[in-house]
């Protein structure tokens, strides 16, 4: 399953480290982040519940950008 998400960051280098933590996260197959058009885009693994991952992500992304966020 893929599922966009609208994002808040002050920086495309800021956009990066978000896009590496969100693929990093387990039940993560793939995420790009679009600093331009603050989106995130994330597949997730098969059989996955997508909400628990995304807060997972949201954790992570805040780990590396504390003032960072995706509004699921």
């Amino acid at each position: 399953m893929k599922k966009a998400y609208k994002i808040e960051v002050d920086c495309a280098n800021c956009a990066n480290k978000m896009e590496e933590a969100a693929r990093k996260t387990p039940g993560v197959k793939g995420a790009v982040v679009n600093f331009m058009t603050l989106k995130m885009n994330v597949e997730f693994d098969e059989g996955q519940d997508h909400r628990a991952v995304m807060e997972q992500v949201r954790r992570n992304c805040k780990r590396v950008e504390d003032d960072c966020e995706i509004y699921l």
